[in-house]
């Protein structure tokens, strides 16, 4: 509920005392809240935190995240100095840490291993085992892959259940993964607290919603993601709007422009989503927001924002949506100290020009947030932003630089224009690509040649390559479209050609494509002392024709520490 016009004092990271004309000690510092709304701090029921996404969480006024699968060893450390009064530039962290799932089921492609279980009976040690490492509660896996075009082994209706009850016997959650309508009904049925995301199978049938009720679960719907792997990816939207656009770095900005990968045989259509919120908002049922930010279409915080749209498009009156945002989810993973603005609180706090209760896209003006009464520093975040710009380039949106933080990485990356080029790397003009008639980008001209003008100048990449995660990267990325992660069709050309030259380490390059999702495509390179014209064709990308390209990567990966390479000449043939 709205608490009307009201004055809320906060002290020592907490809420003091909420009221009309309160008491204030002498030196407070006086907010103006006048045509503005103050929300409690957004919570993202679903999300996958790793590196330093908590950060960008908390920029967007998302100060509690609740991570569906992390490497526990990070969670751990993060909750560790977060309880030390430590971190109060990112959003606080709860994890489910690793997910149940079988040997070789969805969980284990992520290129580490985790510990997995195939029989009842393992329930009990695995859930235990997950909760010593830390885990604030039990996720599982119940996903064959198939709507997706794809296959995975999975988890027994048995082993669920043992799961669930494993869970329950240590006063832990437990919350599921399913993505067809009759594995969501088989997870409640087995006890599960809670659904992470809703189906994209077929329309729920007539009961859905009171079924779920009944049994007093909650369901996160993940509209956001779910949206993109029906192939209606909203993420792009969010990368246009004004109020959040300055704070997207790069690669932030990339992400939401990304789109799941379209493969045979995939059968998942967004419909039933929807239609399920409608009911469940009928029959009283809990909706939780999340994302399942990073996955592609998404970004950590501003992904949110998409989601409370998504939400009220669905049916949810705004009040509902930011309720689904707050106090649900404080309520349903017990987190009894947040979510609501009320005396004795946490002070996680999001103030909002307008009024979100009437739109609920003005969740979007923020004007302040405070994590435990601590103002982010929006201002900083933003010019930090700013100066991790794109590099401007003869076609396309141009240069940036791209690292592993998406994946968790720490590793660094710097673009600086400098006045050092071969005698062979012209820099012919081609002009900006402009979007085709298809709503993909149209490919550059004949000439076309992506280095910054005038001639004579290169694109000088230093940095570091850090140690740990399972991908480390860091580099120059070269976004051939009119937006990061936009569609071009490359086909009409052969393949790409480019100076390089540097500290004798190899390097790859490394093309993105819708098709192959997340997954990049690359050849290897070495960058010596000396210039060196390199030419790869699509085809030397296993196969590729070039005709989905979204970014080209030129990148240093492992072994760990600095590395410096210059490009120039960077030209489709």
């Amino acid at each position: 509920r709205m608490l009307g016009i009201t004055d809320v004092l906060v002290s020592g990271g907490k809420i003091a005392a909420v009221g009309r004309d309160l008491s204030v000690p002498p030196g407070t510092e006086v907010v103006a809240g006048a045509g503005r709304t103050l929300l409690p701090g957004l919570i993202d029921a679903h999300a996958h935190s790793l590196g330093d996404t908590l950060r960008d969480a908390l920029v967007f006024g998302v100060t509690t995240e609740l991570d569906m699968f992390a490497d526990a060893r990070w969670a751990a450390k993060v909750k560790a100095d977060q309880a030390a009064g430590g971190r109060l530039d990112e959003a606080d962290l709860r994890s489910a840490g690793t997910v149940a799932t079988v040997p070789g089921g969805h969980g284990t492609e992520y290129g580490f291993p985790i510990p997995t279980l195939t029989r009842p009976e393992e329930a009990q040690a695995w859930v235990d085992a997950r909760i010593a490492e830390g885990s604030d509660y039990i996720k599982i896996i119940v996903e064959d892959g198939k709507v997706l075009g794809r296959s995975f082994p999975t988890l027994d209706r048995a082993t669920v259940a043992a799961l669930v009850a494993a869970a329950h016997r240590r006063g832990k959650l437990a919350v599921v993964h399913a993505t067809t309508l009759g594995t969501a009904r088989a997870a409640i049925e087995a006890g599960a607290d809670g659904l992470e995301h809703l189906f994209v199978d077929r329309l729920p049938d007539p009961g859905f919603g009171r079924f779920v009720a009944a049994h007093h679960a909650f369901v996160v719907p993940t509209l956001s993601v779910l949206k993109d792997v029906a192939g209606e990816g909203a993420g792009a939207a969010l990368v246009r709007d004004p109020r959040l656009a300055p704070y997207l770095d790069p690669d932030n900005a990339a992400n939401l422009e990304r789109r799941y990968p379209e493969r045979p045989g995939k059968t998942a259509i967004y419909a039933p989503a929807p239609a399920a919120v409608r009911q469940l908002a009928a029959a009283g049922a809990r909706i939780l927001a999340g994302t399942d930010a990073p996955n592609s279409g998404t970004a950590h915080g501003a992904s949110l924002h998409g989601e409370l749209q998504l939400l009220v498009e669905a049916g949810l009156t705004p009040t509902e949506a930011l309720a689904a945002a707050t106090s649900a989810p404080a309520a349903a993973f017990r987190l009894a100290d947040r979510g609501r603005i009320a005396p004795g609180l946490r002070a996680d706090l999001v103030l909002v020009a307008g009024d979100p209760t009437a739109d609920i896209l003005q969740t979007r003006a923020i004007v302040q947030v405070w994590k435990l009464g601590v103002a982010a520093d929006r201002d900083a975040f933003r010019a930090e932003v700013a100066g991790a710009g794109a590099v401007k380039a003869a076609f396309g949106r141009g240069w940036s630089a791209s690292n592993d933080r998406i994946v968790g990485g720490t590793s660094t990356a710097t673009l600086a224009v400098v006045d050092d080029a071969p005698p062979g790397a012209a820099a012919a003009p081609a002009g900006a690509t402009a979007p085709a008639a298809d709503g993909t980008s149209a490919p550059p001209g004949p000439a076309a040649v992506a280095v910054p003008a005038p001639a004579g100048q290169a694109i000088a990449v230093t940095g570091k390559i850090a140690a740990g995660g399972f991908f480390a990267w860091a580099g120059a990325s070269l976004s051939p479209g009119d937006a990061p992660f936009a569609v071009v069709d490359l086909s009409a050309r052969k393949g790409l050609r480019f100076w390089a030259r540097g500290d004798g380490r190899g390097y790859q390059v490394m093309v993105f494509s819708q098709s192959h999702g997340r997954m990049p495509l690359s050849q290897t390179f070495t960058a010596g002392p000396a210039w060196k014209e390199l030419a790869f064709s699509w085809s030397s990308f296993s196969g590729y024709d070039g005709h989905d390209v979204q970014a080209v990567v030129f990148a240093a990966v492992l072994p760990p520490g600095p590395y410096a390479f210059r490009l120039a000449g960077v030209r489709l043939e």
